[in-house]
C-alpha cells in the first residue's frame, strides 16, 4: 500500500475491482462526450462496447493492477504491464519495461493528482522491479493535452503511431 497526495492510497487491484474500473471508464467516456471529444474513446460506454468487460477482466487476473483510493473508495486505476498491447502498432523498447496499459481516475475526483500518484507508484514498482524503462502511449489528437500530462509526469515522447484514425504517441520514461 502506498500514501500519497493527501487523502490518496495506492493498492494492488484484483478481479473484485473490474466493477469499479468499468464504472470508471464509463464516467470517463461520458466526461470526454460532454466536452466535444468523441474521438479518443468513441461515445459507447466502455462496459458496453464489444469485448470492453472481458478486457478489463483480463487486465484484473493477467496484468497487475492498482486502484487509488480516497477514504476506501476507488478513484483510480493504473494496469502494468510487460509490454504493450500486442495490437498496438508499437515497436518492441529493445529491453526489459514496465507498461501502462490503463490509467484512468473517476472525473468526480479531479484535481486531487490522482493520475500522477498513480505513475509515480508505476515509477517505483518499475524501479523495485529491477526495470529501467516505463513506457505508455496515449491519444495525440486533441490538440496535444494529453501527451503533455505525461510529459509534466516525467515522461518524453518517442515514437507517433496511427491506429485506424486513432492518432496516438508512445512515451518512455528512464526509472534509476
Amino acid at each position: 500500500m502506498t500514501d500519497t497526495s493527501p487523502g490518496i492510497r495506492i493498492r494492488p487491484g484484483g478481479p473484485a475491482d473490474a466493477p469499479a474500473i468499468l464504472g470508471m471508464l464509463d464516467s470517463a467516456v461520458a466526461w470526454m462526450n460532454a466536452r466535444g471529444n468523441t474521438e479518443q474513446w468513441g461515445t459507447i460506454p466502455y462496459s458496453r462496447r464489444p469485448g470492453g468487460v472481458e478486457r478489463v477482466e483480463r487486465y484484473t487476473t493477467e496484468n497487475t493492477p492498482y486502484i487509488a483510493e480516497s477514504d476506501g473508495t476507488p478513484v483510480g486505476a493504473l494496469v502494468l504491464d510487460s509490454g504493450p498491447s500486442p495490437q498496438m502498432p508499437i515497436a518492441s523498447a529493445g529491453e526489459p519495461e514496465r507498461y501502462v496499459r490503463l490509467l484512468v481516475s473517476d472525473r468526480r475526483y479531479a484535481g486531487l493528482g490522482i493520475g500522477a500518484a498513480l505513475l509515480a507508484h508505476a515509477a517505483e514498482e518499475t524501479r523495485r522491479a529491477g526495470v529501467h524503462l516505463l513506457r505508455v502511449d496515449c491519444w495525440a489528437g486533441g490538440g496535444g493535452r494529453l501527451v503533455a500530462f505525461y510529459e509534466r509526469n516525467g515522461f518524453v515522447p518517442t515514437d507517433r503511431f496511427l491506429s485506424d484514425t486513432w492518432p496516438g504517441q508512445v512515451l518512455a520514461r528512464r526509472v534509476d
